[in-house]
């Protein structure tokens, strides 16, 4: 499988199907938005049709009136905005302590597409929505469910959108989400990524319940006597 190779800052380097990578957020208002800046040395595939070339991009949410997550991707600089993402919300076992950026596995000689991308110390994450041609090819390549909205809600925007009201991503934001599994079959979002289960601890026995029968027995056995005592009183 051809594998990228990201890396953050200028420091680490990994060559894994998922990347885990060192956070880099901006301290102040943009730690909500989990602004993360990621370096890759190989292009990618984003929803869109888009092939990014290698380098350094920021990764952040953008802030949404709509109940649903919108990821966008800029320049390192953040003077252009490459891709505006539709997201449903992913789940993985357990919160790792670095940010993992995964990949749909492709072709060999494809570039590599984005599938979801976590934040560190959290089980949350954002799998991306793909066009629904796209998405059937992913799916049939990668044997998993991938989700989808039709083509024309993807939005064209080359600048940054100063609001989520701008039209292209309100219009974006309110596309049907399905999904589309290896056989082509189209299915709802729920019905395709079930919800992970929830882990509880197992709770310590409980003691034997011997020592309160005994002293249910004893309390029985007094309150016997005490009425045989005012008994005899009374006679």
């Amino acid at each position: 499988m051809n594998r990228l190779k990201i890396t953050i800052g200028i420091t680490a380097t990994f060559i894994v199907a998922m990347f885990m990578i060192a956070p880099v957020l901006k301290a102040g208002n943009d730690v909500w938005n989990k602004r993360t800046t990621m370096v890759f040395t190989q292009p990618f595939e984003v929803p869109g049709g888009q092939t990014l070339p290698a380098g350094a991009y920021v990764f952040k949410l953008l802030d949404s009136p709509f109940d649903r997550e919108v990821v966008q991707i800029f320049s390192a600089d953040q003077n252009h905005l490459y891709a505006t993402i539709l997201a449903i919300p992913d789940r993985r076992l357990e919160a790792g302590e670095e940010t993992v950026m995964r990949f749909e596995e492709r072709a060999a000689g494809s570039p590599q597409a984005i599938k979801a991308w976590f934040h560190p110390g959290e089980r949350g994450g954002h799998e991306f929505v793909y066009p629904k041609e796209k998405a059937t090819e992913l799916a049939k390549v990668t044997n998993e469910a991938v989700p989808y909205m039709p083509n024309e809600f993807i939005p064209e925007i080359t600048e940054p959108a100063k609001t989520a009201e701008e039209p292209s991503v309100a219009t974006m934001e309110k596309a049907p989400i399905k999904a589309v599994e290896p056989s082509g079959k189209d299915v709802e979002v729920a019905e395709a990524f079930q919800p992970l289960p929830v882990q509880t601890a197992s709770l310590p026995h409980t003691a034997s319940p011997l020592p309160l029968m005994g002293l249910m027995g004893l309390l029985s056995l007094a309150a016997g006597f005490s009425v045989r005592a005012f008994a005899k009183q009374r006679a």
